[in-house]
């Protein structure tokens, strides 16, 4: 291989690259079909011909020539020299034609052209009626190599049959000899030395053919074996004869080395110019024998050349009945003769030939080494050339054959060998004779060279290694250049104490001449210091085919340098947050890595997933790896970043965190460091999420209005909606990842496992539709695509031929719901950003009797279908229907300890046009209790009632169980004149003590899932709430809450009224609110509080209170059209027209107005009378629908001309309010709830007050309005002039002196509000004063002082005088002043006896015993809890209006020092009319507000009174 580096270098730039070029010359492939030809056994006088071919296989052309003489052999080959073209094959014939009886074998070179000599072996038998040696085969062959090898063919047969009976010798498994005794038949001459004589037998060995070509021991002392039988010379030239008849004979002498007697024959052919005398002879062992060779010409100016054949054998192998075992094949001898004949005065014959290179260039060799090239001289005449060639310096340049002749239109491959000696390249010439004449000669000219190993080591023989991290590999190139022209042998040594430090690779190779060998080293430190290191390059020849000597070797160093250092690598950012992503997409990102350190690092990145969230650990545990990086490994340079992609692909809704761990690494692993995983890099979480959307709020309107909020949220099935909307999709919901057109039926099939009822509930026929409006909200981060599917946008749009006209039942159904429009979704579908809401309206239409149903399909691209079953109602006119929210109800679990069992609620919901009467069966009700030991297990406290139409009814029940087990009972509920229903009833009883802490009260709010506060707006609502659910948890009974609510007008321009209703008695009961009505102003606001009072039986309140509102402008014009409909109607009950007969006809053209009593039985009249008519005249089948008994029917109705129909009052706009609670009994509520009994009060007075004295005053369905407001319907103008009319009074009378003079008298009376406190204790002590008191003023007659001195307390006299107040005041009056001398004169009677300070004793004590029997009247904590509830109240109010800031820091004051309860003294009458004078001088803001009046601001009239 020929190996050559060319720069390319670009003008005016400093970059080089280098290229590198290799190449190889490509020589023939020549082969032989046959190596060796057996002929067989012939009879003397026969011929045999075989057939052989001869191939190259490579595309290069070549030349073949086989060295035999076939004129002279018994081996006759057709062809023995030619050409072969690449990849071509050509066909030679073999003869064999023996001359004597005996065994032939000849071993003859096929000399080719650029390639090494083949062999080709040929032997036979012959066979004569007198000898018949035995029959050669190439078994015999091999053997015969064997015993070559081991030294055992030099003697004959004979004697190795004996030595092998006799046991010094043995056949091995192939039949070859093996010696037995170590020291049997030593050699006796120095050429047998090398005779095997070592115990383990020699095989064959596989000579190179060049080798075995050359070294042959003729034309040099080198053999590869030593001769059996040899010539003293294998050339002889007679030279030029001039006479033909005296040619001088050449002596010849021959040898036999071998220890047995031969047989030689030289083999002669009719008419032979050559002829060696004698031709047969036999040689003693050891001896030699002298030939003639004799030359007869037979023509002058000749030229006659030859090689002629001899054959050697054992005498023993001349029968074959001598032979046993051992065989020994004849060995081939030849000699070369060359004569010419040319006559004085002719010239020799002219050589015409062509040679292929008069140069040959020897590749560089080892010392010792060899290096052989052909050479080609074609013979391009017609006459044969002689050539001989003598190579003045034999032990360097030796060429073979040296002496011969080529045949006209012949060629001759010559095979030279260069041996040199010198290490500088040296000529050598080599002259080549011809035709024996001098002025033919040509000079061949040879160079050749010794070459001694040399390598250069790049970096003049230094390797310097970056910074590396202790533990691991550092790799780095290395370059070692081969100056010679020969291929080496490289190793590398590297000193012990480096072995674990620094490795090579390769650290052995051959590196071919002229290349640069690129090595990989590696630097593995173990500690944090420098090294420095030299190892050791050894180089020396290679032993190639043809040299078999490698050469010295030569040794260079090379001096390594390196350092050890720590390295730690850093992720930019130690938490990264990818957000939400789409299930099914992907999220990409860069993860930065930092190396502050001066070594570069390999390391490897390690991710682990964890999973957390709402899923099953071991299910999760074998979902694949959802983070992908780009690169797991890589290296990251000394003091720089590294940035590595990465693919984020969730497959579940989880939150994913995955931790990256880096691992440095190493390919070796040290013996005192040990690699360590590193904390981890970095944490990425990402959460898998699918769109999702939830129904935040729902509102119904038309029919359905009187519903509420919390059944609406019932019959939608919205908690169930919103759950389903939560959970994963299944795989088949994912088939259609969006709304797709997929179904060839009008009923599409169904893919998602879940189901959600929307039942609209029921309404009468011609009705007003039913609208439900839903807000959808997107609360995640990616946007949702939703749809509604009806079944005909699923199905696909099919041409007319393929649909098939037949339909079942079912489809028809569909058909005629969607044809009608009976419901309509609005919009159909739509696009959530994050965070957005939208309002979809829901529609159901009562045109139909019945029930209608139709399948819808909720899609989220890609995310859930839910399969919407729209359910609406339509109930005949005038016909009884209940609408019932669940046939199937389960009541909240009791404990089985409860005294007091829960009063629970089940709801009936009135969807005709008329009141309803239900009645319940209670046998089934009967049978549990007496199942149940005669137990009231399930009791109904309302059996019977009557819902009113569009109301809802409450049936009470009281659940108590026995045991914790299930209850359930089947319930008839019968409605008069209409359907009856079977309701089954769940009840559950627990015990407290199994269950511990799992049976805590939850809070009823929770029960619920309607929101508390609006969010889908509804067009035309003026009126908002702050809430629209409120929830009071858990309370026990005998107990009064509140909450405040404020109501806005969120209008620019309309004025509304609101009022409040309840919708049964079993609201009103309860709830209470204030105020009922009122007016609210553009942009104004107030507010409304809600009190619940609990009673004695512990209940589940889920009450609900409807607001109605309206707008005042279309209120006041709805009473002026009503006015003006009523005079009119009174001008034509009153007035009446006289007319003549004659001029009815011209009267008939005039129109008159005329009221309308029934408006609506005209119209129906008129409308049977048309449709009548029609039937009679067109006679046609009845319509599918009928106009009068639909919705858009009703609306298509005309009055008749000159009908005024009366004015129709607005339609108020319904707001719902709902209270939940569950009211506990005390002994339960202070056994759960014992933190929060201090947060509600029990009013006492509650408990002894019957439930028909709490409201009396109301009525069904809504309070009494006792507080109504005159000025509700006022008009602007009216209320501006009532303010100025109230303000000039009030100026008046705060400027009136008298007035002003009442007020100062009325400031300086004492208070009466002790005239409130009464006791029984107290009467007793006032009557026993007053009996004392007599008794001394009969004694002594003492004259009172008109002025009475405060501090009496008698209650007797309080009460009298409070009664006689309110009757007489004159009177009072002097009954106060004749009291205040009576006492005044007791008391001086009382202080100048000795009895004064017993009496003044008794005094205090009886002051702090009526104090302390004060503060435990129920009068009086309820007076403090409505003192303190009402400021509470005036407080927030004062805030929602901005007139108090409750986040403002408070104010520090300095309060007086407390006094003792012990030193309180009694106050007097006086004292207490001071702390009175402060409180009315007191600003009135700080004081609890009992109303608030109007004084033309924005805020209307607000009582603070509790209802």
């Amino acid at each position: 291989m020929s190996v050559d580096y060319f720069h390319i270098m670009r003008p005016g730039n400093n970059s080089k690259t280098v290229l590198k070029v290799t190449g190889s010359c490509k020589g023939p492939v020549v082969s032989l079909s046959d190596l060796k030809i057996n002929f067989g056994c012939l009879f003397l006088g026969d011929t045999l011909t075989y057939s052989m071919e001869i191939a190259n296989t490579s595309d290069v052309p070549t030349y073949y020539q086989f060295d035999i003489d076939c004129s002279q052999s018994v081996f006759v080959i057709d062809r023995r020299w030619g050409s072969l073209a690449g990849e071509s094959t050509e066909t030679l014939k073999v003869t064999f034609r023996p001359t004597h009886p005996m065994n032939y074998y000849r071993r003859v070179a096929c000399l080719i052209h650029h390639q090494d000599p083949l062999f080709l072996d040929l032997f036979g038998t012959c066979h004569s009626d007198q000898v018949t040696p035995a029959i050669l085969k190439a078994k015999h062959l091999e053997v015969y190599h064997t015993n070559m090898i081991r030294g055992l063919t030099f003697y004959p047969p004979d004697i190795l049959t004996m030595m092998l009976q006799e046991g010094k010798l043995q056949l091995d498994l192939e039949g070859a000899l093996v010696l037995v005794a170590e020291k049997c038949c030593k050699p006796i001459e120095k050429l047998d030395k090398t005779e095997d004589s070592s115990e383990t037998a020699a095989s064959f060995p596989n000579v190179p053919s060049i080798n075995e070509y050359f070294d042959d021991g003729i034309q040099s002392s080198l053999t590869m074996f030593p001769p059996h039988v040899s010539v003293n010379m294998r050339e002889f030239n007679f030279g030029n004869c001039l006479e033909l008849d005296r040619v001088v004979p050449l002596p010849l002498s021959m040898t036999n080395h071998t220890r047995g007697k031969i047989t030689v024959l030289w083999v002669t052919l009719p008419g032979s110019i050559f002829t060696v005398v004698p031709s047969t002879i036999d040689i003693p062992p050891l001896k030699n024998m002298a030939f003639r060779l004799h030359f007869a010409p037979d023509k002058f100016n000749m030229l006659y050349a030859a090689e002629l054949e001899c054959f050697a054998y054992y005498k023993v192998m001349r029968d074959h009945r001598l032979v046993k075992d051992i065989f020994s094949p004849p060995w081939f001898l030849s000699v070369r003769v060359q004569a010419t004949t040319i006559q004085p005065g002719h010239e020799a014959f002219h050589p015409t030939f062509t040679l292929d290179s008069s140069e040959l260039i020897f590749p560089a060799v080892n010392e010792k080494g060899s290096a052989y090239k052909t050479l080609l001289l074609k013979n391009t005449g017609d006459t044969p050339i002689t050539f001989s060639l003598h190579s003045p310096q034999e032990e360097i340049i030796r060429i073979k054959p040296s002496f011969g002749f080529i045949l006209p239109k012949a060629h001759q491959i010559f095979t030279v060998k260069a041996s040199p000696q010198s290490d500088v390249l040296t000529k050598y010439t080599l002259p080549l004779h011809l035709n024996a004449s001098e002025k033919y000669n040509k000079d061949l000219r040879l160079f050749c060279m010794v070459e001694k190993p040399l390598v250069t080591l790049d970096g003049n023989g230094y390797l310097y290694f970056k910074p590396t991290c202790i533990g691991t590999l550092s790799e780095r190139s290395y370059f070692i250049t081969n100056v010679t022209r020969m291929p080496l042998y490289f190793q590398w040594k590297i000193p012990t104490a480096g072995n674990k430090i620094l490795t090579v690779k390769p650290s052995f190779g051959i590196i071919q001449a002229n290349e640069s060998l690129a090595q990989s080293w590696a630097f593995f430190p173990q500690e944090q210091q420098k090294y420095f290191l030299k190892p050791h390059i050894y180089v020396w020849g290679v032993k190639g085919p043809h040299c078999t000597e490698q050469g010295k070797k030569i040794r260079f160093t090379l001096r390594v340098i390196g350092e050890g250092t720590m390295g730690k690598i850093m992720a930019e950012k130690e938490h990264m947050h990818l957000g939400d992503i789409l299930i099914g997409n992907t999220q990409s990102g860069d993860l930065t890595l930092l190396n502050n350190e001066p070594c570069a690092l390999n390391f490897a990145l390690v991710v682990k997933q964890d999973i957390t969230g709402l899923c099953d650990p071991d299910v999760v545990i074998n979902d694949p790896m959802a983070f992908e990086l780009e690169y797991h490994h890589g290296t990251i340079p000394a003091r720089s970043k590294l940035l590595f992609g990465f693919v984020a692909r969730p497959v579940r809704r989880v939150r994913y965190t995955w931790t990256i761990t880096s691992k440095i690494l190493s390919t070796k692993v040290l013996d005192d460091v040990g690699l360590k995983e590193e904390k981890p890099l970095c944490y990425v979480t990402a959460d898998g999420v699918y769109p999702m959307v939830f129904i935040s709020d729902a509102r119904c309107l038309g029919s359905i209005s009187g519903i509420s909020k919390q059944q609406l949220w019932r019959l939608f099935s919205l908690d169930l909606l919103n759950e389903y909307l939560q959970r994963d999709p299944t795989d088949g919901e994912l088939m259609y990842r969006v709304p797709t057109r997929h179904s060839t039926s009008r009923c599409p099939p169904v893919s998602t496992p879940v189901m959600v009822d929307f039942n609209f509930g029921a309404a009468p026929v011609c009705s007003d539709p039913s609208i439900v409006l839903l807000m959808l909200e997107n609360k995640e981060i990616l946007p949702v695509d939703w749809a509604f599917l009806f079944p005909v946008d699923q199905m696909l749009d099919l041409e007319y031929w393929a649909e098939t006209g037949e339909f079942n039942p079912t489809e028809l159904h569909e058909m005629r719901i969607e044809d009608n429009r009976l419901f309509t979704v609005e919009p159909k579908s739509g696009r959530l950003l994050p965070g957005q809401r939208e309002t979809i309206q829901l529609n159901y239409r009562h045109e139909f009797t019945g029930t209608d149903r139709i399948p819808v399909l909720l899609k989220l691209s890609h995310g859930r279908e839910i399969l919407l079953n729209f359910i609406g109602i339509t109930v005949p006119k005038d016909h009884c229907y209940v609408h019932f929210l669940a046939t199937q109800h389960m009541f909240a679990p009791v404990c089985i300890d409860t005294a007091n069992p829960p009063k629970q609620i089940y709801e009936l919901y009135n969807g005709g046009s008329v009141r309803v009467i239900y009645d319940i069966q209670l046998d089934s009700v009967k049978n549990i209790q007496e199942m149940n030991y005669d137990h009231p297990i399930f009791q109904c406290l309302n059996p019977r009632g009557e819902i009113k139409s569009g109301m809802t009814g409450y049936i009470e029940w009281i659940f108590s169980p026995l045991e914790a087990k299930s209850y359930t009972v089947n319930i008839p509920i019968h409605i008069l004149n209409g359907d009856s229903a079977l309701v089954t009833i769940t009840g559950i009883g627990y015990d407290k003590r199994i269950l511990g802490t799992c049976a805590s009260f939850n809070d009823p709010s929770s029960y619920a899932g309607a929101p508390a506060i609006q969010r889908a707006p509804v067009l035309g609502q003026l009126m908002f709430m702050s809430e629209e659910r409120i929830s009071f948890g858990n309370i026990p009974v005998f107990t009064k809450s509140s909450r405040i609510i404020f109501l806005y007008n969120v209008s620019e321009t309309e004025v509304i009224t609101y009022t409040w209703h309840s919708t049964s008695v079993h609201v009103s009961e309860a709830l209470t609110i204030a105020p009922i009505c009122g007016v609210l102003h553009p942009g104004d606001s107030t507010h409304c509080i809600v009190t619940l009072r609990t009673h004695k039986i512990p209940c589940f309140y889920d009450l609900d209170l409807i607001c109605e509102v309206y707008s005042k402008r279309q209120l006041t014009g709805y009473q002026k059209e009503l006015l003006e409909w009523e005079r009119e109607k009174d001008r034509q009950q009153v007035e009446f027209t006289i007319t003549e007969r004659s001029m009815q006809d011209n009267q008939s053209s005039t129109f008159q107005r005329q009221c309308c009593r029934d408006a609506a039985g005209a119209c129906a009249r008129k409308a049977h009378k048309d449709a009548n008519s029609k039937i009679l005249k067109y006679k046609t089948l009845p319509p599918i629908k009928e106009m009068a008994e639909t919705w858009e029917g009703r609306n298509v109705e005309k009055l008749p001309p000159g009908l005024w129909e009366k004015p129709k009052p607005p339609q108020a706009f319904l707001l719902h309010l709902g209270v939940t609670a569950r009211a506990h009994s005390m002994e339960e509520y202070h056994k759960n709830f014992t933190s929060d009994v201090s947060r509600h009060y029990i009013m006492r007075n509650l408990i002894s007050a019957p439930l028909s004295a709490i409201s009396p005053d109301r009525s069904w369905g809504k309070w009494t309005d006792t507080c109504t407001d005159p000025l509700i319907f006022a008009s602007k103008d009216d209320r501006r002039l009532t303010t100025d009319i109230l303000s000039t009074v009030l100026r008046c009378l705060l400027e009136d002196v008298s007035f002003q003079q009442v007020l100062a008298a009325q400031s300086a009376e004492p208070i009466p509000y002790f005239v409130q406190f009464w006791s029984e204790e107290g009467e007793e002590l006032a009557i026993k004063n007053a009996k004392i008191a007599e008794a001394e003023a009969e004694a002594e007659a003492l004259s009172l002082h008109p002025v009475a001195e405060p501090g009496q307390d008698n209650p007797q006299l309080s009460g009298s005088e409070g009664e006689s107040s309110t009757s007489d005041p004159e009177s009072s009056d002097h009954v106060k002043q004749a009291t205040a001398a009576e006492s005044v004169e007791m008391d001086e009677t009382l202080l100048m006896e000795e009895g004064q300070e017993f009496l003044h004793a008794i005094r205090i004590e009886e002051q702090l015993a009526r104090r302390q029997h004060l503060k435990r009247l129920p009068e009086i904590s309820d007076l403090l809890e409505l003192i303190l509830e009402n400021t509470l109240q005036n407080i927030v109010i004062e805030a929602s209006r901005g007139e108090v800031v409750l986040t403002a820091r408070p104010r520090v004051i300095a309060l007086p020092p407390m006094t003792s309860r012990n030193s309180l003294e009694p106050l007097s009458t006086h004292e207490i009319t001071l702390v009175n004078d402060e409180v009315d001088h007191a600003s009135p803001e700080s004081g609890p507000k009992d109303g608030v009046k109007e004084t033309g601001t924005a805020n209307p009239p607000v009582p603070l009174s509790i209802a």
